[in-house]
Protein backbone atom coordinates (compact mmCIF):
# COMPACT_ATOMS: atom_id res chain seq x y z
CA UNK A 1 0.00 0.00 0.00
CA UNK A 2 1.33 3.20 -0.48
CA UNK A 3 0.69 6.42 2.07
CA UNK A 4 -2.03 8.84 0.82
CA UNK A 5 -0.22 12.23 -0.48
CA UNK A 6 -0.99 13.78 2.79
CA UNK A 7 1.46 11.58 4.61
CA UNK A 8 4.23 12.01 2.34
CA UNK A 9 4.15 15.52 2.20
CA UNK A 10 4.18 15.65 5.86
CA UNK A 11 7.90 13.58 5.23
CA UNK A 12 8.71 16.22 2.94
CA UNK A 13 7.77 18.99 4.55
CA UNK A 14 10.05 17.99 7.86
CA UNK A 15 13.32 18.00 5.18
CA UNK A 16 13.18 21.58 4.66
CA UNK A 17 12.92 24.45 7.47
CA UNK A 18 11.00 27.41 6.18
CA UNK A 19 11.76 30.60 7.05
CA UNK A 20 10.29 32.99 10.12
CA UNK A 21 9.07 34.97 7.32
CA UNK A 22 6.89 32.34 6.11
CA UNK A 23 5.56 30.65 8.86
CA UNK A 24 4.68 34.18 10.31
CA UNK A 25 2.73 34.79 6.72
CA UNK A 26 1.25 31.01 7.29
CA UNK A 27 -0.04 31.63 11.01
CA UNK A 28 -2.79 29.89 12.39
CA UNK A 29 -3.31 27.60 9.25
CA UNK A 30 0.40 26.25 8.87
CA UNK A 31 -0.34 24.95 12.46
CA UNK A 32 -3.84 23.57 12.33
CA UNK A 33 -2.61 21.69 8.30
CA UNK A 34 0.09 20.13 10.39
CA UNK A 35 -2.30 18.64 12.78
CA UNK A 36 -4.60 17.61 10.04
CA UNK A 37 -1.73 15.62 8.37
CA UNK A 38 -0.91 13.88 11.45
CA UNK A 39 -3.85 12.93 12.52
CA UNK A 40 -4.12 11.42 8.68
CA UNK A 41 -0.67 9.82 9.48
CA UNK A 42 -2.28 8.05 13.14
CA UNK A 43 -5.46 7.06 10.78
CA UNK A 44 -3.32 5.50 8.19
CA UNK A 45 -0.84 3.36 11.14
CA UNK A 46 -4.04 1.98 12.56
CA UNK A 47 -5.54 0.87 8.98
CA UNK A 48 -1.88 -0.54 8.84
CA UNK A 49 -1.63 -2.29 12.11
CA UNK A 50 -5.28 -3.79 11.57
CA UNK A 51 -4.28 -4.79 7.78
CA UNK A 52 -1.03 -6.89 9.06
CA UNK A 53 -3.29 -8.32 12.16
CA UNK A 54 -5.82 -9.54 10.22
CA UNK A 55 -3.33 -11.11 7.40
CA UNK A 56 -2.59 -13.90 9.61
CA UNK A 57 -5.12 -16.67 10.20
CA UNK A 58 -6.00 -16.82 14.56
CA UNK A 59 -8.29 -18.61 16.63
CA UNK A 60 -11.77 -16.36 17.38
CA UNK A 61 -10.99 -14.39 14.21
CA UNK A 62 -14.99 -13.47 14.52
CA UNK A 63 -15.25 -12.67 18.02
CA UNK A 64 -15.86 -8.87 17.22
CA UNK A 65 -16.94 -8.92 14.13
CA UNK A 66 -19.28 -11.68 14.03
CA UNK A 67 -19.70 -13.44 17.47
CA UNK A 68 -21.90 -16.18 16.35
CA UNK A 69 -20.80 -17.08 13.27
CA UNK A 70 -18.69 -20.60 14.86
CA UNK A 71 -22.26 -21.23 16.56
CA UNK A 72 -24.48 -20.86 13.28
CA UNK A 73 -22.59 -23.22 11.28
CA UNK A 74 -22.16 -25.87 14.69
CA UNK A 75 -25.94 -25.72 14.09
CA UNK A 76 -26.43 -26.48 10.84
CA UNK A 77 -23.28 -28.83 10.39
CA UNK A 78 -25.14 -30.18 13.80
CA UNK A 79 -28.94 -30.90 11.77
CA UNK A 80 -27.01 -32.09 8.79
CA UNK A 81 -25.46 -35.36 10.47
CA UNK A 82 -28.21 -35.84 12.62
CA UNK A 83 -30.12 -35.98 9.62
CA UNK A 84 -27.83 -38.40 7.71
CA UNK A 85 -24.40 -39.19 9.52
CA UNK A 86 -22.95 -39.74 6.15
CA UNK A 87 -22.53 -36.05 5.81
CA UNK A 88 -19.57 -35.52 8.06
CA UNK A 89 -17.34 -37.35 5.90
CA UNK A 90 -18.36 -35.70 3.13
CA UNK A 91 -18.05 -32.15 4.74
CA UNK A 92 -14.21 -33.24 5.88
CA UNK A 93 -13.80 -34.48 1.83
CA UNK A 94 -14.94 -30.87 0.72
CA UNK A 95 -12.28 -29.13 2.59
CA UNK A 96 -9.50 -31.75 1.88
CA UNK A 97 -10.23 -31.00 -1.42
CA UNK A 98 -10.73 -27.61 -1.34
CA UNK A 99 -7.50 -26.86 0.22
CA UNK A 100 -5.35 -28.95 -2.22
CA UNK A 101 -6.18 -26.96 -5.42
CA UNK A 102 -5.65 -23.49 -5.38
CA UNK A 103 -5.24 -23.53 -1.21
CA UNK A 104 -8.32 -23.07 1.16
CA UNK A 105 -10.09 -20.63 -1.03
CA UNK A 106 -13.40 -21.89 -0.87
CA UNK A 107 -12.67 -22.09 -4.85
CA UNK A 108 -14.34 -25.98 -4.61
CA UNK A 109 -17.55 -24.34 -4.13
CA UNK A 110 -17.87 -22.23 -7.02
CA UNK A 111 -20.14 -23.37 -9.97
CA UNK A 112 -19.48 -24.24 -13.78
CA UNK A 113 -20.31 -21.69 -15.78
CA UNK A 114 -20.92 -21.26 -19.85
CA UNK A 115 -17.48 -20.62 -20.21
CA UNK A 116 -15.83 -22.37 -17.73
CA UNK A 117 -15.79 -25.86 -16.44
CA UNK A 118 -15.47 -25.74 -12.33
CA UNK A 119 -13.58 -27.40 -9.70
CA UNK A 120 -16.30 -29.29 -8.33
CA UNK A 121 -17.37 -30.70 -12.00
CA UNK A 122 -13.68 -32.70 -12.85
CA UNK A 123 -13.73 -36.12 -12.27
CA UNK A 124 -12.29 -36.63 -9.07
CA UNK A 125 -14.61 -34.40 -7.22
CA UNK A 126 -18.28 -35.19 -8.99
CA UNK A 127 -18.98 -37.72 -6.14
CA UNK A 128 -18.29 -34.52 -3.51
CA UNK A 129 -21.27 -34.07 -1.45
CA UNK A 130 -22.47 -31.59 1.27
CA UNK A 131 -22.84 -28.13 -0.76
CA UNK A 132 -26.40 -27.78 0.51
CA UNK A 133 -24.86 -27.71 4.60
CA UNK A 134 -22.28 -25.00 3.42
CA UNK A 135 -25.54 -22.99 1.18
CA UNK A 136 -27.38 -23.49 4.62
CA UNK A 137 -24.98 -22.29 7.16
CA UNK A 138 -23.77 -19.08 4.51
CA UNK A 139 -27.16 -17.86 4.26
CA UNK A 140 -27.63 -17.49 7.84
CA UNK A 141 -24.55 -15.62 8.08
CA UNK A 142 -25.42 -13.34 5.32
CA UNK A 143 -28.25 -12.50 7.40
CA UNK A 144 -26.49 -12.04 10.83
CA UNK A 145 -23.49 -10.52 9.48
CA UNK A 146 -23.14 -9.59 5.66
CA UNK A 147 -20.43 -10.27 4.14
CA UNK A 148 -18.16 -10.99 6.87
CA UNK A 149 -17.52 -14.80 7.22
CA UNK A 150 -16.01 -16.39 3.99
CA UNK A 151 -16.98 -19.27 2.53
CA UNK A 152 -13.58 -20.84 3.33
CA UNK A 153 -13.70 -20.29 6.87
CA UNK A 154 -17.29 -21.74 6.89
CA UNK A 155 -15.71 -25.37 5.49
CA UNK A 156 -13.18 -25.02 7.94
CA UNK A 157 -15.47 -24.74 10.47
CA UNK A 158 -17.88 -27.01 8.88
CA UNK A 159 -14.88 -29.72 8.50
CA UNK A 160 -14.42 -29.63 12.28
CA UNK A 161 -17.81 -29.45 13.63
CA UNK A 162 -18.81 -32.73 11.17
CA UNK A 163 -16.00 -34.76 13.11
CA UNK A 164 -16.39 -33.53 16.43
CA UNK A 165 -19.99 -34.95 16.20
CA UNK A 166 -18.51 -38.54 14.81
CA UNK A 167 -16.14 -39.43 17.62
CA UNK A 168 -13.07 -36.76 16.62
CA UNK A 169 -11.59 -33.93 18.69
CA UNK A 170 -13.11 -30.23 18.90
CA UNK A 171 -10.51 -28.59 17.94
CA UNK A 172 -10.28 -24.77 17.56
CA UNK A 173 -9.90 -23.55 14.04
CA UNK A 174 -7.81 -20.55 13.04
CA UNK A 175 -9.65 -18.39 10.87
CA UNK A 176 -9.91 -15.28 8.99
CA UNK A 177 -9.32 -16.79 5.26
CA UNK A 178 -10.83 -15.13 2.14
CA UNK A 179 -12.57 -16.54 -1.03
CA UNK A 180 -11.36 -16.75 -4.35
CA UNK A 181 -12.91 -15.97 -7.33
CA UNK A 182 -11.19 -18.44 -9.54
CA UNK A 183 -11.88 -21.94 -9.93
CA UNK A 184 -11.34 -24.80 -12.92
CA UNK A 185 -11.55 -28.32 -13.30
CA UNK A 186 -8.04 -28.08 -14.92
CA UNK A 187 -6.26 -27.68 -11.96
CA UNK A 188 -7.52 -30.30 -9.96
CA UNK A 189 -4.77 -33.13 -12.21
CA UNK A 190 -1.86 -33.51 -10.02
CA UNK A 191 -3.26 -31.78 -7.16
CA UNK A 192 -5.77 -34.40 -5.66
CA UNK A 193 -4.43 -38.18 -4.63
CA UNK A 194 -5.61 -40.95 -6.55
CA UNK A 195 -6.89 -43.82 -5.45
CA UNK A 196 -4.23 -46.01 -6.50
CA UNK A 197 -1.57 -43.68 -5.44
CA UNK A 198 1.59 -44.83 -3.74
CA UNK A 199 3.59 -43.38 -0.75
CA UNK A 200 6.00 -41.82 -3.33
CA UNK A 201 3.54 -40.38 -5.09
CA UNK A 202 1.30 -39.22 -1.70
CA UNK A 203 4.36 -38.04 0.04
CA UNK A 204 5.14 -36.18 -3.58
CA UNK A 205 1.39 -34.82 -3.57
CA UNK A 206 1.33 -33.70 0.18
CA UNK A 207 4.77 -32.20 0.16
CA UNK A 208 3.77 -29.86 -2.16
CA UNK A 209 0.84 -28.34 0.02
CA UNK A 210 3.68 -28.10 2.70
CA UNK A 211 2.44 -31.27 4.88
CA UNK A 212 4.49 -34.03 5.65
CA UNK A 213 4.83 -37.87 5.49
CA UNK A 214 3.83 -37.76 8.84
CA UNK A 215 1.04 -35.52 8.72
CA UNK A 216 -0.15 -36.84 5.10
CA UNK A 217 -0.32 -40.91 7.28
CA UNK A 218 -2.33 -38.39 10.08
CA UNK A 219 -4.93 -37.23 7.63
CA UNK A 220 -5.58 -40.62 5.70
CA UNK A 221 -7.33 -41.78 8.87
CA UNK A 222 -10.56 -39.58 7.62
CA UNK A 223 -11.10 -42.31 5.63
CA UNK A 224 -12.21 -44.16 8.99
CA UNK A 225 -15.59 -42.12 7.90
CA UNK A 226 -17.71 -42.39 4.94
CA UNK A 227 -18.16 -44.47 1.59
CA UNK A 228 -15.76 -45.04 -1.37
CA UNK A 229 -17.19 -45.75 -5.11
CA UNK A 230 -16.35 -49.18 -6.45
CA UNK A 231 -14.55 -48.07 -9.47
CA UNK A 232 -12.11 -46.41 -7.08
CA UNK A 233 -10.74 -50.07 -6.32
CA UNK A 234 -12.25 -52.75 -8.14
CA UNK A 235 -9.17 -52.50 -10.38
CA UNK A 236 -7.90 -54.85 -6.97
CA UNK A 237 -10.66 -57.32 -6.85
CA UNK A 238 -10.87 -57.73 -11.29
CA UNK A 239 -7.97 -56.66 -12.89
CA UNK A 240 -4.76 -56.24 -10.84
CA UNK A 241 -1.52 -57.42 -12.23
CA UNK A 242 0.45 -56.91 -15.01
CA UNK A 243 -1.92 -59.04 -17.09
CA UNK A 244 -4.60 -57.39 -16.01
CA UNK A 245 -6.71 -60.24 -14.85
CA UNK A 246 -5.87 -60.78 -11.28
CA UNK A 247 -6.47 -60.05 -7.81
CA UNK A 248 -4.39 -57.93 -5.45
CA UNK A 249 -2.59 -60.39 -3.45
CA UNK A 250 -2.05 -57.72 -0.64
CA UNK A 251 -5.58 -57.66 0.51
CA UNK A 252 -7.06 -60.41 2.44
CA UNK A 253 -8.93 -62.99 0.69
CA UNK A 254 -12.02 -63.24 2.53
CA UNK A 255 -12.39 -59.55 2.37
CA UNK A 256 -11.93 -59.40 -0.97
CA UNK A 257 -14.54 -61.92 -1.59
CA UNK A 258 -17.00 -59.64 0.34
CA UNK A 259 -16.35 -56.80 -1.85
CA UNK A 260 -16.56 -58.35 -4.52
CA UNK A 261 -20.27 -59.09 -4.04
CA UNK A 262 -21.08 -55.67 -2.87
CA UNK A 263 -19.17 -54.75 -6.51
CA UNK A 264 -19.98 -57.36 -8.87
CA UNK A 265 -17.45 -57.51 -11.98
CA UNK A 266 -20.03 -55.91 -14.68
CA UNK A 267 -19.30 -52.77 -16.97
CA UNK A 268 -21.61 -50.37 -17.68
CA UNK A 269 -23.79 -50.73 -14.09
CA UNK A 270 -23.93 -48.43 -11.41
CA UNK A 271 -21.32 -47.35 -8.93
CA UNK A 272 -22.04 -48.56 -6.13
CA UNK A 273 -20.39 -47.41 -2.64
CA UNK A 274 -18.53 -49.29 0.36
CA UNK A 275 -18.02 -48.35 3.16
CA UNK A 276 -14.57 -47.05 4.13
CA UNK A 277 -13.97 -49.06 7.67
CA UNK A 278 -16.36 -51.66 7.57
CA UNK A 279 -16.34 -52.26 11.58
CA UNK A 280 -17.18 -48.61 12.40
CA UNK A 281 -18.29 -46.79 9.26
CA UNK A 282 -19.91 -43.34 10.88
CA UNK A 283 -17.23 -43.08 14.05
CA UNK A 284 -14.21 -41.23 13.76
CA UNK A 285 -11.86 -44.06 15.20
CA UNK A 286 -8.64 -45.84 14.60
CA UNK A 287 -10.43 -48.85 13.15
CA UNK A 288 -9.43 -48.09 9.93
CA UNK A 289 -5.60 -48.21 10.23
CA UNK A 290 -6.36 -51.61 12.44
CA UNK A 291 -8.11 -52.60 9.04
CA UNK A 292 -4.82 -51.50 7.10
CA UNK A 293 -2.91 -53.53 9.54
CA UNK A 294 -5.92 -56.34 9.24
CA UNK A 295 -4.94 -56.32 5.21
CA UNK A 296 -8.45 -54.84 4.81
CA UNK A 297 -7.29 -51.65 3.69
CA UNK A 298 -10.40 -50.71 0.78
CA UNK A 299 -8.07 -48.60 -1.55
CA UNK A 300 -4.59 -49.18 -3.13
CA UNK A 301 -3.22 -46.26 -1.28
CA UNK A 302 -4.05 -47.25 2.14
CA UNK A 303 -3.21 -50.56 1.87
CA UNK A 304 0.26 -49.15 0.58
CA UNK A 305 0.52 -47.19 3.76
CA UNK A 306 1.30 -50.62 5.33
CA UNK A 307 4.47 -51.18 2.81
CA UNK A 308 6.52 -48.48 3.71
CA UNK A 309 8.22 -49.38 6.48
CA UNK A 310 8.14 -45.61 8.53
CA UNK A 311 4.40 -44.80 7.37
CA UNK A 312 3.61 -49.19 8.78
CA UNK A 313 5.24 -47.94 12.08
CA UNK A 314 2.71 -44.58 12.55
CA UNK A 315 -0.41 -47.01 11.79
CA UNK A 316 0.47 -49.50 14.20
CA UNK A 317 1.11 -46.62 16.82
CA UNK A 318 -2.37 -45.29 16.18
CA UNK A 319 -4.06 -48.85 17.18
CA UNK A 320 -2.08 -48.92 20.11
CA UNK A 321 -2.71 -44.95 20.96
CA UNK A 322 -5.78 -43.67 19.69
CA UNK A 323 -5.34 -40.09 21.74
CA UNK A 324 -2.25 -40.11 19.94
CA UNK A 325 -3.98 -40.54 16.51
CA UNK A 326 -7.05 -37.88 17.54
CA UNK A 327 -4.47 -35.32 18.73
CA UNK A 328 -2.03 -35.37 15.22
CA UNK A 329 -4.99 -35.57 13.38
CA UNK A 330 -6.05 -32.29 14.67
CA UNK A 331 -3.27 -30.84 14.33
CA UNK A 332 -2.62 -31.73 10.49
CA UNK A 333 -6.04 -30.75 10.26
CA UNK A 334 -4.70 -27.24 11.44
CA UNK A 335 -2.01 -27.23 9.53
CA UNK A 336 -3.88 -28.35 5.96
CA UNK A 337 -5.99 -25.27 6.40
CA UNK A 338 -3.18 -22.97 6.17
CA UNK A 339 -2.55 -24.12 2.65
CA UNK A 340 -2.71 -21.05 0.35
CA UNK A 341 -5.00 -19.44 2.06
CA UNK A 342 -5.84 -15.88 1.24
CA UNK A 343 -5.87 -12.95 4.09
CA UNK A 344 -5.74 -9.63 4.56
CA UNK A 345 -6.62 -7.52 1.80
CA UNK A 346 -6.39 -10.23 -0.76
CA UNK A 347 -9.23 -12.32 -2.29
CA UNK A 348 -12.82 -11.27 -1.39
CA UNK A 349 -15.94 -12.25 0.47
CA UNK A 350 -18.36 -14.10 -1.30
CA UNK A 351 -22.31 -13.61 -1.00
CA UNK A 352 -23.15 -17.16 -2.20
CA UNK A 353 -20.30 -19.59 -1.78
CA UNK A 354 -21.53 -20.72 -5.51
CA UNK A 355 -20.88 -17.68 -6.88
CA UNK A 356 -17.97 -15.36 -7.82
CA UNK A 357 -18.08 -11.82 -6.64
Amino acid sequence: MRPPEALRQVARQGKRRPSKRSMEARGGSSSRGLQQRLRLAVVWAVVMAAAVARAQLQVGFYDTLCPAAEIIVQEEVSKAVSGNPGVAASLVRLHFHDCFVRGCDASVLLDSTPGNQAEKDAAPNTSLRGFEVIDSAKARLEQACFQVVSCADVLAFAARDALALVGGNAYQVPSGRRDGNVSSAQETSGNLPPPTASVGQLNQIFGSKGLTQADMVALSGAHTIGNAHCSSFDSRLYSYGPNGAGQDPTMDPTYLATLAQQCPNQSGGPDGTVAMDPVTPATFDTNYYASIVARRGLLASDQALLADPTTAAQIVGYTNSPDTFQADFAAAMVKMGNVGVLTGTAGTIRTNCRVAN
